[in-house]
């Protein structure tokens, strides 16, 4: 697998993962609770896909950097908004799992490519 290709899966996983938060969201019942939630976990949900993308188009590796700083921050959030969402509403727990374990997933690639630049600047 070259380079290109594990950037391009990595591109497609949080494609993915962004749909499936867009589909989760518009199947959950609508009130005063869900509403702003829903609005968060798509906002955080679906920016760790739009930063990956920009950082594949970063102009320098601390703007790479930065920007998969970024996408881990943003899967952290998404984390938080589907722990609430999950004792909101409790019957769509397995599906909230589903999305969880998927974002904690991406959320340690994102930590493990943050690690890996950190020591390979510290070689410098």
């Amino acid at each position: 697998m070259d380079k290109n290709e594990k950037t391009y899966d990595l591109e497609e996983r949080t494609l993915r993962f962004s749909k499936n938060i867009v589909h989760f969201c518009r199947s959950i019942k609508q009130n005063s609770v869900t509403n702003p939630l829903i609005i968060q976990l798509v906002r955080s949900g679906t920016s760790i896909g739009a930063n990956y993308m920009e950082a594949n188009g970063a102009s320098s590796s601390k703007d790479f950097k930065n920007k998969i700083h970024i996408c881990k921050k943003e899967a952290q959030e998404t984390k938080y908004w589907l722990k609430i969402l999950e004792s909101s509403i409790p019957e769509r727990e397995e599906d909230i799992k589903k999305l969880w374990n998927e974002v904690n997933e991406l959320s340690m690639i994102f930590g493990k490519i943050v690690g890996t630049m950190n020591k390979g600047m510290e070689k410098r």
